[in-house]
């Protein structure tokens, strides 16, 4: 993959079906989704299909799934399956993988086993699905090795559609993805590069506290249309954050046509947006050559 020759780099998309039908969710959680996002018609493309979706674009994109049997009883897509059918769209497609943190000891060996063996590159969390509050120490040993992998944490953040209107949210807790929770982990593993996903809705002071104080969490802006963002979100990307706010869509939900044209209107500094829309994405990734050492804004 050349980041040179692409025109942005979605950071946040969802594999939602595997090869042989399996949804990454339950239909009762599916069908809140689509409600919430007003997603009513087909939305499940396959690996190759988005390969294709992202191709035709000149784009590139990160996949992942949410591993999160411990608490939900549903099978999850499989990490070698994302990671192999990524593989064969190279030239576009960056594997992620997700692994319960409940699983322990086989949640290391896994997340061990994927980056040396798969090409992943990068995790993502859900805690709210996952049913698991971030600053548990149950979760320290699989951040330990992510660590030493040497690749990201996407935590999601803020509300959830999945579960949105199902009686009791479908028994998913809000409060676990609270970006202040994550301000532990970043003191813990000061060397682990995170993403705080989402404009993070109740939070978003919060998460932009936890992003300007410490110097490898970023934020990635998936999951809403750029005109509904809060405008101090859209302050500090133009200014403190410009070197650590990243692309995302949250396709399927959201499809990266509808982002990109909200985010056109959006009042963005010109030098800011290659930065957000691509390169930051691509140091973060390991995509460039690392610079020395994190970026300093300016005042907001």
């Amino acid at each position: 993959m050349n980041p040179d020759e692409l025109t942005a780099i979605d950071v946040h998309t969802h594999a939602e079906v595997s090869a042989d039908g399996h949804g990454s969710l339950s239909p009762e959680l599916f069908g809140a989704s689509a409600e919430y996002f007003k997603t009513h018609t087909e939305r499940q493309p396959t690996i190759g299909q988005m390969a294709a979706y992202y191709r035709e674009r000149n784009m590139a994109a990160v996949v992942f799934t949410v591993d999160a049997e411990h608490a939900t009883g549903h099978p999850r897509i499989s990490n070698e399956e994302v990671a192999e059918s990524c593989a064969q769209h190279s030239d576009v497609l960056i594997p992620f993988g997700s692994v319960d943190p409940w699983k322990g000891r086989a949640a290391v060996r896994e997340a061990r086993r994927l980056v040396t063996e798969h090409g992943v590159r990068g995790f993502k969390f859900h805690p709210s699905i996952q049913a698991f509050s971030p600053d548990d120490r149950m979760a320290y040993p699989l951040y330990e090795a992510i660590e030493e992998l040497g690749v990201p944490a996407l935590f999601h953040t803020g509300q959830t559609g999945i579960g949105a209107g199902v009686p009791g949210g479908g028994g998913i807790r809000l409060k676990y993805s609270n970006p202040m929770l994550v301000d532990d982990v970043a003191v813990d593993f000061p060397e682990l590069r995170i993403i705080l996903a989402h404009p993070s809705f109740p939070w978003q002071d919060e998460a932009l506290a936890v992003a300007t104080h410490k110097p490898y969490v970023h934020i990635d802006l998936s999951g809403w249309s750029p005109k509904y963002f809060p405008p101090q979100l859209v302050r500090y990307a133009n200014s403190l954050l410009k070197d650590k706010v990243l692309f995302g869509s949250d396709y399927p939900v959201i499809t990266p046509d509808r982002w990109l044209s909200d985010f056109d209107k959006l009042e963005i500094k010109p030098e800011v947006r290659p930065k957000i829309l691509k390169e930051n994405a691509a140091r973060l990734l390991g995509l460039t050559k690392p610079e020395a050492g994190p970026a300093e804004g300016e005042s907001p």
